[in-house]
This record gives C-alpha cells, sequence and structure tokens, in this order.
C-alpha cells in the first residue's frame, strides 16, 4: 500500500509540470589557437575545462542557487591569464548562454 501512495504522489508532480530549472552554458573557442585552464565560476559553484581547440565549445548545465554574476578565467596560447565578468544570475533562473573566447578577451551572449 505504501509503494502504491508513492507512486500516485509522483505520478501528481509529474503531472503537475515539475522540472529543474538550469542553465545551458557553451564554451566556445572562437580565436585561431587553443585557449586552456578555461574556470567558470557562478553563484555557488564552479566546472572547467583544461583545453579548446580554435572552433570547439564545450557544453554544461548548471543550476544557480543563489545570486551572482557569471564569470570566466582562462588562459590564451601564449600563456597568458584573462578573466570577464557575465551576467548576475539569480536563484531559479533558467536559459542558454554563450561564452565566445578569443585570445584576449570573452563575451556572453
Amino acid at each position: 500500500m505504501k509503494l502504491f501512495r508513492t507512486l500516485i504522489v509522483l505520478t501528481l508532480l509529474g503531472a503537475a509540470g515539475c522540472r529543474s530549472h538550469v542553465i545551458h552554458v557553451t564554451v566556445i573557442n572562437a580565436s585561431s589557437q587553443p585557449v586552456s585552464t578555461i574556470i567558470v565560476d557562478y553563484p555557488d559553484a564552479t566546472f572547467g575545462v583544461n583545453s579548446l581547440a580554435p572552433g570547439h565549445s564545450f557544453p554544461y548545465v548548471i543550476k544557480a542557487m543563489g545570486t551572482g554574476p557569471l564569470k570566466v578565467q582562462f588562459t590564451n596560447a601564449q600563456g597568458v591569464s584573462h578573466g570577464a565578468s557575465g551576467p548576475t544570475l539569480h536563484k531559479g533562473d533558467e536559459g542558454a548562454i554563450q561564452i565566445k573566447l578569443s585570445q584576449d578577451s570573452a563575451a556572453f551572449f
């Protein structure tokens, strides 16, 4: 009987449209040389990728658990570090953001 009630509750939650609010972030190397040590910082968490070849991208899904800026740090092909701040994220935000990296800057779309 307990299993039956659990199944009913899960079915009702699914029918009510419960879903997770996530942001699809894509980091793109828009330059003609590799970039490395890419760190993306957002409220309450961070993700990174070791390197991106020219023209390649790295998709990642995040869930904003607080309020704060989306930031990126990376190293260009000459070993110079760069950083940039993007939009402010809020708990429950959803959508998609692209971070396009060049050899000396980052742009958020």
